[in-house]
């Protein structure tokens, strides 16, 4: 495989919304994918899961061959915010996995294989995915199905230029120090396209997005990572707005120079003391196991659940696997504003109990509803009003987008990214975890592990030129 700078195709994808099939064709394709594709979901009891099992000494659920994933404990130590102790149950995947996408110039513009592809958890079945999305049990056929498709462009046999490549975090309040390998790859050849996959351009991507619950996290969090090449011709925008949040993925005019972030982001992570540790999932403390589910005993945050899986067209048709479901949906939000002219976002450092280095760069908002409803929350949620009242002409972004629906059933938060006053907020009305910055500044961040949230990522996905 052979690295390939390629940014400014990357930036004629992304202002292309034509593409090699009609986007108006897009939606009457992911239709019909999911009326061919016959899928049953039902939730049960967990002693009617196949091979999977409570371990009679910690109350660990596993699957029988050790691989896949593990629900187990977690107890966490830290200075963080009021709550400075607790325990919960957290999916243990040590396993990276891949999220690829496979690229081919397509009548001079670079396109991307998409794959209609259905989760268990997925709220309408059928999403835009990566060309491949498959953890190393899969590709390594421990469930004894087929080889995943197009596995073999991303794991050296075949010949491609590699466009991207990085390691990203998923959910830290859900996964414990979980990564996958983000890549895009670039063929030259001609290759088979099947019945469920598709090539988009990136701007038919982005456009995608703008449809509630369309667009899988995977597909998010990789071209999240994409880097654009810099251009005088602003003709090419679409409107001044938009003009304006392209300056911001280049300008050098930022508010603090990322020198600066980097030891603000060091010292936080010296100031919070952060300790977590696996224990058995039978004493986490607030836990209540049924034959069902095990769920909080406030009804919050999340519960694990069972559930049996029909979906005609995965290399395994049947199968059955434990599931989290979310208490209720979430609120994930941007706040930007103009400095000296150039947007800069309002980015949280977060702890989170799975991070792999106690905090992650995050959206301004981020938290479950539970937490900001009144007379529920434990902590006050900061800039939450302003999201919630924020006015329509203030809003640039908003969809529900579903998180990964391999592992969580039926999760959706809404997604915002909201414009502010010049004025609004000064440096010393923000908290000490709080920092403005450019676009610039976070793609640069992304290009490194462990520094950007999926959170934030899915949000800076969805911006279009």
């Amino acid at each position: 495989m052979i690295i390939k700078e390629i940014n400014g195709e990357f930036l004629s994808s992304a202002l292309d919304l034509g593409g090699y099939v009609n986007s108006s064709k897009i939606i009457d394709w992911i239709n019909k994918r999911r009326s061919n594709i016959e899928v049953v979901i039902n939730l049960i009891p967990f002693n009617k899961l196949n091979k999977w099992k409570f371990n009679e000494e910690t109350g660990n659920l596993y699957h029988e061959s050790g691989r896949f994933f593990s629900i187990e404990g977690l107890e966490v130590k830290t200075n963080w915010r009021r709550n400075e102790n607790w325990t919960q149950p957290i999916i243990n995947q040590p396993e990276i996995g891949i999220l690829g996408i496979i690229t081919k110039k397509l009548n001079g513009v670079l396109h991307f294989l998409m794959q209609a592809k259905i989760e268990p958890g997925n709220i309408n079945y059928v999403q835009i995915s990566p060309t491949l999305q498959a953890t190393k049990s899969n590709y390594f056929k421990i469930h004894q199905g087929k080889t995943p498709l197009y596995l073999e462009y991303f794991n050296g046999d075949k010949k491609v230029h590699i466009l991207l490549d990085q390691l990203q975090s998923e959910q830290g309040a859900r996964f414990l120090r979980k990564r996958n390998r983000n890549m895009i790859v670039e063929v030259e050849d001609d290759i088979p396209v099947y019945d469920d996959f598709c090539w988009l351009t990136l701007g038919q991507i982005k456009d995608l997005m703008r449809y509630d619950n369309l667009v899988n996290m995977d597909t998010r969090s990789v071209i999240s990572g994409i880097s654009f090449e810099e251009t005088d011709d602003r003709n090419i925008m679409q409107s001044k707005q938009k003009i304006e949040i392209y300056r911001s993925f280049f300008s050098k005019n930022s508010k603090k120079p990322i020198e600066h972030i980097i030891s603000w982001l060091t010292a936080l992570k010296t100031k919070y003391e952060f300790e977590a540790k696996l224990i058995p999932l039978k004493i986490v403390k607030g836990w209540i196991k049924t034959d069902n589910e095990i769920y909080h005993e406030q009804k919050k945050y999340f519960s694990v659940i069972a559930a049996d899986i029909h979906i005609s067209n995965r290399e395994v048709i049947n199968w059955s696997q434990p599931l989290i479901k979310s208490a209720q949906e979430g609120l994930i939000a941007f706040i930007i504003k103009k400095i000296n002219g150039v947007y800069h976002f309002l980015v949280q450092g977060k702890v989170e109990a799975g991070n792999f280095d106690i905090l992650e760069f995050a959206p301004t908002v981020q938290c479950q509803t539970e937490n900001y409803r009144v007379g529920h929350n434990e902590y006050e949620v900061p800039f939450v009003n302003e999201v919630l009242n924020a006015p329509k002409e203030n809003i640039l972004y908003k969809a529900y987008q579903s998180e990964e629906g391999g592992r969580f059933y039926k999760e959706q938060n809404l997604y915002l990214i909201i414009e502010v006053n010049d004025n609004y907020i000064s440096d010393g009305e923000i908290p000490e975890n709080y920092c403005w910055m450019t676009l610039n500044q976070l793609v640069t961040f992304i290009k490194f592990n462990n520094y950007i949230n999926i959170q934030a990522r899915s949000l800076i996905s969805a911006i279009m030129f």
